[in-house]
């Protein structure tokens, strides 16, 4: 299957995401203008930033504007701002990058990648800039820029379980063994922080955070046990779609703001096996609703979409074999290092077009094409990590479809099909998951409990944590985040 064609975004994309810019801060309001707002959406994704910026102003200029819809388009000029953070490099700069990696690269071969949009920018107000990880993402998206590579530069270097390893086969082997779904369980303590740069606010004011934290799942996470901080922490309920511990903390002159938690878990593997033949149409249940809508601005059936699920499926009519023809598809997509989720403004449209996606990217695209074609898809990330004497951990996202009448069943398009001739092993993630990984989030865009206040850093995902105090929102840019896994016998829960 071609990946699909890059070109521009239509206009009729923007007059279909109603009230986008509201969502975008994870509210609504029918009284919000919103063709208007589509426009600036429209604008700033072309890189007009200028042309944006004056209709904000001329919209805010107008007194019976509603509080919601003057923070949507606060927001859209936070959107800018944070587009400028990820697009820092001239053209110099980006070549510079590359040049590291290729220490004779011709300006007519970087000129030809740009124009053939492996190299990523933005026109921002006629001024080309590229995004900052563009250059490292060449030789993700090409393979002519990696066969141009110097000898001695390292490729990058995959997680433990995005290629074939031993843990696949042991659940796979658990599976034949036991017949259980839910198998090899780890037994995990986790320590999440958050530290906020010295003076990042005035001394003495109130920093509040929020942490990612695990709800319990079964058969998939179980038995989560707090360990700390004894006092202080607000862990939001079980039922958080994107649960999190709420800290408070005053900012003292000079001096970083940490916030800590601790917990253990266990989690399990998963292994469902589907025979094609059983799967049946999905079935007409209020539950599942809610997983084959639209839900704006990052899965909306666009003639875009509708036209690359046309190519993709053809007539075929099994949900399996849809599924799977689907999930190939997105698999073909490259992955590379994304933008913030926050300043795209619909993220599988963006994931069908840009020549590359990652995870999350990926998922949305593959959730919005499952939807399109009457099968539930969900969604949900976490981080992920590794046994001790790997020191592995990074940020994941992935999902689960609902197949009758086996019910839902997990998929990771983003790790894709791994490389066996033994059909259980090759598609270990359509149908599977390993034990590496901790859930925080089922669902994407959910609001936090309790609320914050101010935009978030990541309108759609959770995975970092954020910070803000009365002032406003801190940016990725005055916090780091941390995720510190220790793997213990599962005998050892508490």
């Amino acid at each position: 299957m071609d990946l699909p064609a890059r070109k521009p975004r239509s206009a009729s994309i923007f007059a279909r995401r109603a009230a986008t810019a509201c969502l975008l801060l994870g509210m609504a309001s029918a009284q919000a203008p919103v063709l208007a707002q589509d426009a600036v959406i429209a604008q700033i994704d072309q890189g007009q930033f200028a042309a944006a910026d004056a209709r904000i102003a001329t919209a805010l200029n107008d007194p019976a504007l509603s509080d919601e819809t003057r923070a949507a388009y606060a927001y859209q000029r936070e959107r800018m701002r944070r587009m400028r953070l990820d697009f820092t490099l001239d053209e110099a700069a980006a070549k510079v990058l590359v040049r590291k990696q290729i220490p004779d690269l011709r300006d007519d071969e970087f000129a030809r990648w740009d124009a053939a949009g492996l190299v990523e920018h933005l026109d921002i107000d006629g001024e080309r800039r590229y995004f900052k990880r563009a250059p490292s993402n060449l030789f993700r998206v090409s393979a002519e820029a990696r066969a141009r590579r110097a000898p001695n530069v390292p490729p990058p270097v995959d997680g433990p379980y995005e290629n074939l390893a031993p843990h696949h086969h042991e659940v796979i082997a658990a599976a034949k063994t036991s017949g259980a779904t839910s198998l090899v369980p780890r037994r995990v303590e986790v320590t999440q922080s958050i530290t906020v740069k010295p003076d990042a606010v005035p001394a003495g004011e109130l920093l509040q955070a929020w942490i990612p934290y695990p709800r319990s799942i079964p058969g998939q996470q179980e038995n989560i046990t707090w360990i700390g901080p004894k006092t202080g922490a607000v862990i939001a309920p079980e039922a958080a779609q994107q649960r999190t511990v709420h800290l408070q903390q005053k900012a003292v002159a000079g001096t970083p703001t940490r916030f800590e938690i601790r917990y253990a878990v266990t989690v399990y593997a998963r292994h469902i096996q589907v025979d094609p033949a059983k799967v049946l149409p999905t079935p007409a249940d209020a539950a599942l609703q809610p997983y084959l809508a639209e839900q704006p601005p990052h899965v909306v059936f666009t003639p875009a979409l509708r036209a690359f699920s046309q190519r993709v499926v053809g007539s075929e009519t099994n949900p399996y074999r849809i599924a799977q023809k689907l999930f190939d598809a997105v698999d073909q997509i490259p992955w590379a290092g994304a933008r913030e989720y926050s300043t795209i403004s619909n993220i599988s449209d963006y994931a069908l077009h840009a020549g590359h996606a990652d995870c999350g990217q990926q998922t949305l695209l593959l959730i919005a094409l499952l939807r399109l074609n009457g099968i539930p898809a969900r969604w949900q990330s976490g981080m992920v990590y590794s046994d001790d004497a790997v020191g592995y951990n990074n940020l994941h996202d992935w999902g689960a479809l609902y197949l009758a009448p086996y019910g839902w069943v997990p998929m990771d398009v983003t790790t894709g099909r791994l490389d066996s001739p033994e059909p259980a092993l090759r598609d270990f993630y359509f149908g599977g998951l390993d034990a590496y990984r901790i859930a925080f989030n089922d669902d994407f865009q959910q609001s936090f409990q309790p609320a914050k206040r101010h935009p978030r850093s990541d309108t759609v995902d959770s995975q970092r944590g954020e910070v803000e105090w009365s002032g406003g929102n801190l940016y990725f840019d005055q916090w780091k985040y941390d995720f510190q896994s220790h793997v213990v016998p599962v005998e050892s829960a508490r």
